[in-house]
């Protein structure tokens, strides 16, 4: 009696290996052959960028040394003059505009919003993002709805109206007020909320007894710090360049920045091209610093959240 052998099970092939991305050799570096090589035209285009954006700084720097003669001639100067230390002291000491005084309320106006907003939109992140709570859906729809319509525009009529019943008229409070919270600093940090502070920590947190004051102070603010200096840069140039509020409701002898630069030009019957010039490169200094001082930590929060 024979046996029938049991066939053998068969195994299955082995899937081939994906093939290796080719790669290719750029100078002394290998990156992958996807990478995009930068070409001399590439440098070019970017030299010429740069070159177009530093020019209305070097332009005005030029403009601010010489005389308003010289900045209406033809063919216009390319080099600065030997005026920008006599014109700066003249600005900062002339009668016809409070610029140290404009320096000073912009100073306080604009830090006072920016810390304003950068705390409260982070608690006001936090709580859309990681709070469960009745009607979380509509108040978040009330701030996109918020950043779709220009209110400051719309409602400037009823803010002054508001401002006339306090008695803050000619107030730095009447200038800071209707920017102490904004729906854009909201939304930004409830999306960045989202993907940088997982719910395991919070949930972790709560096991060990923090509170939710605790929890937003110690985990959430820490992990926001890259977000926090991008929306207090957007929002300190923001509220550094505004013009329209404060002209509304201050006066000229209790001016910010931008206003007292508006006294420069409005002072002689001629326009001085060369004071305005060098009042525009005296407000911008203050941003300037910030941009030196904060500049790795913006990229570094711009980078982040384009990666997240």
């Amino acid at each position: 009696m024979s046996t029938a052998t049991a066939p053998r099970p068969t195994v299955p092939a082995a899937e081939p290996a994906p093939p290796k991305r080719p790669r290719k050799k750029t100078g002394d570096r290998i990156e992958p052959a996807g990478v995009f090589a930068p070409t001399a035209m590439t440098r070019i285009g970017l030299v010429l960028v740069a070159l177009l954006s530093i020019f209305p700084l070097y332009w005005m720097i030029i403009i601010a040394s010489r005389t308003s003669s010289d900045a209406s001639g033809f063919p216009p100067p390319l080099l600065p003059g030997g005026n920008l230390g006599e014109h700066i002291r003249e600005a900062l000491t002339s009668p016809d505009a409070n610029l140290l005084l404009g320096l000073q309320n912009s100073l306080i106006i604009t830090g006072t919003v920016t810390v304003s907003v950068v705390l409260l939109s982070t608690l006001g992140g936090f709580a859309f993002a990681k709070l469960r709570f009745r009607g979380s859906k509509i108040l978040m729809g009330t701030v996109l709805f918020s950043m779709m319509v220009p209110l400051q525009q719309l409602g400037i009529v009823p803010m002054y109206m508001i401002m006339v019943e306090l008695e803050w008229i000619d107030t730095l409070q009447a200038a800071i007020l209707p920017f102490l919270i904004n729906g854009f600093g909201i939304f930004l940090m409830r999306q960045y909320v989202e993907q940088s502070v997982p719910d395991e920590i919070i949930e972790a947190a709560r096991i060990d007894g923090a509170s939710t004051f605790g929890i937003w102070w110690r985990i959430v603010l820490p992990a926001l710090r890259p977000a926090m200096v991008v929306l207090g840069l957007l929002t300190f140039m923001l509220n550094w360049n505004e013009f329209l509020w404060p002209f509304m409701v201050l006066s000229e002898e209790n001016p910010t920045i931008q206003l007292a630069i508006r006294q420069i030009s409005t002072a002689t019957w001629a326009t001085d091209l060369s004071m305005v010039f060098t009042g525009t490169l005296i407000s911008i200094i203050p941003i300037a610093i910030l941009f030196v001082v904060f500049g790795r930590q913006i990229v570094q929060g711009i980078m982040e959240g384009s990666g997240k």
